[in-house]
């Protein structure tokens, strides 16, 4: 006599395992020569206190010179090329995955800030740029009158 044994999870193993050799057939495949995706997206992190933003932006690769920051009406845009670099044609790639091109990232700051003193460093690939609130933003202690 065959016994079988019930699994009650049995069904819902079996999907993830299916669901798994779905996701990683997808993004394990060879690509073909050249970036995997039209330009990229820079990772950027965002800290706010009581005097203003900063934002750190990852431009590994990119030239200072190819990077343009605008402010307008509490909207701060980072925007830039990374280009490719010079391939000899004889190479035979046998794979890419370097990404290139423009990108454009766009924070909307939440308080009043003051455009006129904003700071801007680029040091390594990161480039740090600090955007100070304005006066009237800043948190303020008020006294109380007896």
């Amino acid at each position: 006599m065959n016994l079988v044994r019930y699994r009650p999870l049995g069904g819902l193993m079996s999907l993830q395992r299916d669901m798994d050799s779905v996701f990683q057939e997808f993004f394990q495949r060879e690509p073909a020569v050249g970036p995997l995706r039209e330009g990229w997206v820079p990772a950027v992190d965002v800290a706010e206190d009581a005097n203003g933003y900063r934002l750190v932006a990852e431009l590994p690769g990119v030239n200072k010179d190819d990077v343009k920051i605008s402010l307008t009406e509490g909207l701060l845009t980072i925007r830039g090329e990374k280009k490719t670099g010079t391939t000899n044609e004889s190479e035979n790639w046998r794979r890419v995955e370097r990404t290139y091109g423009s990108f454009e990232r766009s924070f909307r700051l939440g308080a009043p800030v003051d455009p006129t003193k904003v700071k801007a460093r680029y040091e390594n690939g990161i480039l740090t740029v600090f955007v100070p609130k304005a006066e009237e933003a800043k948190p303020r202690e008020i006294s109380i009158e007896a």
